[in-house]
């Protein structure tokens, strides 16, 4: 008899507030060190290094040690997934209002390693405007006129085999309730932009973008995005 995944443990862990805290400081795909995170969830050292422990554990974060200090990220991409997804239903529960267009989060944000709000559903309906991607019920493809221009943008496209992560993912944005791309490909995406300097990570708050002057030409050149 097949067991049901333990869903109950996994929500618990979540569950408490100043853990929640800790997992959202590290959405943004870097690891961090236990003194960051402590301030980050308004915690004592002591307090942190205890939440720190059962969210290794219980398989959410992992630990990177290097040297003498000890960094902490999220296990996978999986988990910032669950996050994501639980966050349309965080707003409905507490009955918030939308937060507005302007706000950074919605405009531009990473969604842990991949771009996520107003312009990750842009730059992922224009992929598919324009013939780069097609829809799947689950995920995207890759159309051989979409490698091409993959390939002359300097994004890798060629999946790991040694890697168990969706090639492509359908994402469910939490701000504007519609699919982005994640998954390896969002990702290469996401960091191929970032080194040629069309997107920058905003010194105001840890997960959004900036759009940079650059970016905004050649988000227009290349998927006719135009973003102000």
């Amino acid at each position: 008899m097949i067991e049901d995944p333990d869903v109950a443990s996994v929500a618990g862990l979540m569950a408490v507030p100043a853990r929640a805290e800790i997992l959202l400081a590290l959405m943004h795909g870097q690891s961090r060190p236990a003194g960051e995170l402590a301030r980050f969830a308004g915690l004592s050292p002591q307090a942190a290094t205890a939440h720190l422990k059962k969210l290794v554990s219980g398989g959410l974060l992992t630990l990177v040690p290097s040297g003498r200090h000890r960094y902490y990220r999220l296990a996978s991409p999986e988990v910032a997934q669950a996050i994501e997804a639980l966050m349309p239903l965080a707003r409905s529960a507490r009955s918030l209002p939308y937060p507005k267009p302007a706000q950074p989060l919605q405009k531009a944000r990473s969604c842990y390693d991949h771009v996520a709000g107003q312009l990750g559903v842009a730059m992922t309906d224009a992929l598919v405007r324009k013939g780069y991607l097609i829809e799947n019920e689950r995920d995207y493809r890759v159309t051989t006129s979409g490698a091409s221009w993959f390939c002359d943008l300097g994004v890798n496209i060629q999946p790991d085999p040694r890697s168990r992560r969706a090639f492509t993912r359908k994402c469910l944005d939490w701000s504007e309730r519609r699919y982005h791309l994640g998954g390896v490909l969002g990702a290469a995406m996401l960091e191929t932009f970032l080194d040629a300097g069309w997107l920058a990570r905003s010194s105001s708050h840890r997960r959004a973008l900036r759009i940079t002057h650059a970016g905004q030409t050649e988000l227009w050149r290349h998927l006719e995005i135009e973003w102000r």
